[in-house]
């Protein structure tokens, strides 16, 4: 699949998918883009096309994704809300998998998570087991990227986290925190992306990148990088969480779930595999020290914003 051809992304004005598109146009290839976003700030003027989800609508998603080669699939959501859940999440895109055979498209590139499991207590877990299970179900040649969690200049967690220790003497984690993370840099994730979307064997890739951290060591990293060290002390679950849901409500946000809590301790973030990138995660902090966390990084302002590109730190 070298040759040029015609490539959808989801969420090419968002986060993951913006890099993936890039990569796809500096190669030459047509891109379009689903998206919910339609009036979001395109940052490729009329080099991308955007259409609709309309995942109500099957037969206009499909004719949407008609002479589509290679779909890039970044869409999913991080917790449930009034206005989105894991489980409308794993249906739309179930539908997008159907839509995308129908209209002839010959290959999905899909982002999952590491560690999924279908009989996971944990809906982003198991929600991203069953969607696997479609997707190899669904008859398209497949390639499958496991990441853990994302940094970039749109970052969320590693920017907050920094946010964080700008402005609190003390950070807390849930329990020891020596629960293990596996962070990949975006662009490293897209880059992986892209050359999937070339070839055609279906597999399944854990994307991690080339550093592990415990989590309690990732706070101490980018305090000294940022010239922020703090003390760190060690507080139950529970505990953790109504400290975090008090910070939500200051920041009119999501900052951590009791389910991403869990999947944090029980190692889910992290595998026994080799790296799938290259850029270390404390390389790329110290280039960006100045401006990691001095703004927080809201969840559910990009969601209801739907005008507003993404902020860079």
């Amino acid at each position: 699949m070298s040759e040029k051809h015609t490539h959808a992304v989801t969420g090419a004005y968002g986060y993951s998918g913006k890099y993936i598109a890039k990569r796809l146009l500096d190669k030459g290839h047509k891109v379009i883009t689903l998206t919910n976003s339609l009036n979001r700030e395109n940052p490729f003027g009329d080099r991308v096309n955007a259409y609709a989800f309309n995942f109500d609508n099957p037969e206009k998603l499909t004719e949407s994704l008609k002479g589509v080669s290679v779909l890039y699939n970044t869409y999913w959501v991080r917790f449930n809300h009034k206005m989105f859940t894991h489980a409308d999440a794993v249906k739309n895109t179930v539908t997008m998998f159907k839509t995308a055979k129908d209209a002839g498209v010959k290959r999905i590139v899909h982002i999952s998570i590491t560690n999924p499991s279908e009989d996971s207590n944990l809906e982003y877990f198991s929600g991203k087991a069953k969607l696997e299970r479609a997707l190899k179900d669904s008859g398209i040649s497949y390639a499958i990227l496991r990441p853990t969690v994302l940094f970039g200049k749109e970052d969320i967690l590693i920017n907050n986290i920094a946010w964080a220790l700008r402005r609190l003497p003390v950070i807390a984690v849930f329990g020891d925190g020596q629960y293990r993370i596996q962070p990949i840099y975006v662009d490293d994730l897209a880059e992986l992306a892209v050359e999937q979307g070339e070839k055609q064997r279906n597999v399944v890739i854990d994307a991690i990148g080339p550093e592990t951290f415990t989590y309690k060591n990732l706070i101490k990293k980018i305090g000294t990088i940022i010239g922020k060290k703090r003390k760190i002390i060690s507080i139950s679950p529970t505990s953790g969480y109504i400290a975090s849901s008090i910070v939500s409500k200051l920041v009119d946000d999501v900052l951590i779930t009791r389910e991403e809590i869990e999947g944090l301790m029980a190692n889910l973030l992290c595998v026994d595999s080799p790296p799938a990138g290259k850029t270390n995660l404390t390389e790329w902090a110290k280039k960006h020290a100045d401006s990691l966390g001095i703004e927080y990084a809201s969840e559910l302002a990009r969601r209801k914003d739907r005008e507003t590109e993404y902020k860079n730190c």
